[in-house]
């Protein structure tokens, strides 16, 4: 696999998933969005993306465009962090974003994203 591509076997897919994960998953609260990351039983971690409260599907698929581009960029970071905070290996992680998120560059969202794993 190419180190920065994101293969559909990286994504969550069914909404058992996206539940397993909000049920048994640890939340890491900011402005306006939360992330939540739960140990999976396979070889590497996925992604999920939840947006809530966003009437517009323009501002809804900018919001996950941004997201599934930072973590494509900063898996590898991303991946050391969740595995220093949990010790153990792959995870599930979902980007729960509320209506009141505003991040509209993916500079913003990376700053925001890096306050709250720090």
């Amino acid at each position: 696999m190419k180190p920065f591509s994101l293969p559909k076997s990286s994504l969550l897919r069914t909404p058992d998933q996206y539940k397993r994960v909000y049920r048994q998953g640890k939340r890491l609260r900011g402005n306006n969005f939360s992330i939540i990351f739960a140990p999976n039983d396979r070889e590497g971690d996925r992604l999920g993306i939840s947006v809530h409260g966003v009437k517009r599907a323009v501002q809804r698929n900018r919001i996950k465009r941004i997201l599934r581009e930072y973590y494509r960029l900063h898996r590898e970071q991303m991946t050391l962090l969740f595995s220093k905070k949990n010790k153990t290996g792959p995870h599930d992680i979902v980007f729960a974003v509320r209506s009141a998120f505003t991040l509209n560059s993916p500079m913003e969202v990376k700053l925001a994203i890096r306050s709250l794993l720090n």
